[in-house]
């Protein structure tokens, strides 16, 4: 006869528990009915979600997806280029039927064996409390800051630089070179724009300028130019459009490659299956649109990973052609190194 161990044990445990019921609290007839019901109780709920961190390897580099939080967005307000029914249809189909949108925040460190390089480092608590868990997310993940060398930026929104800085306006990555693009800096860093600026954007750009200024100050804060080579492995990918300078970045080993695209998508429910819906945050609409569409071509052709910031948690998965648009296919959960992924 098979002995179903869990069942047993539980058995035990429930008998043990019934046994110092009636042990402390007898008589039995005068207790009420809700005692007993706690005396044969599950264990208390958790309620914590698991440490917010996802591996995948990318030939011989090792990808962490790191999760630094969330923001809340009215959908009515932030999408372009669509009708509201249009829209309504495509975010019901992922069961989104009020007003809001979840959107999560990721980062990504790639350890390739000779260098540990983060690109971009969240929101911290720019955009209020659903931020500010990517070093506690490193942390989970087995690193810690100061091991990190490098630190590539996608553009200088403050959800991919404020957690940069800390609250008292210290390094959170001290031995950190922080790294945009040339045109993404000379761009949040200019001082005639800012005094030039709509009085609404000017706390985007203060979010930019206060998170690398530790940096700038320390000789720490480095922008690459067009001919500039990053860290092997490493190539620098123009999308501008979304911002002045944002970069996306392919990361390849072997025969493998990942690009991680920053903010060339928000909406895996609407801009995978229209990638011409735009955002209200793209700083040249039309350039986003195309980026969006090439660079979507060229991975689904040549099935390539892709890693987004906004995208569902980890964030990671493939694209294929599907009607006028494309379909997200997410990683699988599994040991690492363990992947159904063939090209």
């Amino acid at each position: 006869m098979q002995v179903n161990l869990w069942k047993l044990k539980k058995l035990l445990h429930s008998v043990r528990y019934f046994a110092l019921c009636f042990l402390f609290f007898p008589p039995f007839f005068s207790i009420p009915g809700s005692f007993w019901q706690n005396c044969f109780a599950a264990p208390a709920q958790i309620k914590t979600q698991v440490p917010g961190y996802f591996r995948l390897a990318i030939g011989d580099f090792e990808v962490t997806a790191l999760y630094d939080g969330n923001l809340k967005l009215e959908h009515t307000q932030i999408f372009k280029g669509v009708t509201a029914p249009e829209l309504r249809k495509l975010l019901e189909k992922v069961f989104i039927t009020g007003t809001e949108v979840i959107t999560p925040i990721s980062a990504y460190l790639v350890n390739t064996g000779s260098n540990l390089v983060l690109v971009d480092a969240g929101a911290a608590k720019c955009f209020g409390p659903g931020g500010g868990n990517l070093i506690d997310s490193i942390k989970a993940a087995g690193y810690s800051p100061d091991q990190i060398e490098t630190i590539y930026i996608t553009h200088m929104h403050g959800d991919h630089v404020c957690g940069l800085t800390s609250s008292d306006g210290k390094m959170n990555f001290p031995n950190a070179t922080v790294s945009p693009s040339q045109a993404e800096a000379d761009f949040w860093l200019n001082e005639k724009m800012y005094q030039t600026a709509p009085e609404e954007f000017k706390s985007f750009i203060k979010m930019a300028v206060d998170a690398v200024k530790v940096y700038r100050e320390n000789n720490k804060f480095k922008p690459f130019g067009p001919k500039d080579t990053l860290v092997k492995g490493f190539t620098a990918v123009p999308t501008y459009g979304h911002t002045p300078g944002h970069t996306s970045y392919q990361i390849s080993s072997g025969n493998d490659s990942l690009i991680v695209i920053g903010d060339i998508i928000h909406s895996y429910s609407t801009q995978f299956p229209n990638p011409k819906i735009g955002v209200v945050f793209d700083n040249d609409g039309k350039k986003a649109i195309a980026q969006r569409v090439g660079l979507f071509t060229n991975a689904a052709k040549n099935k390539i990973w892709l890693s987004g910031a906004h995208l569902p948690f980890p964030g990671i998965g493939h694209i294929r052609k599907e009607g006028k648009g494309f379909a997200w296919v997410p990683v699988e959960y599994a040991p690492y190194g363990v992947s159904n992924f063939r090209k």
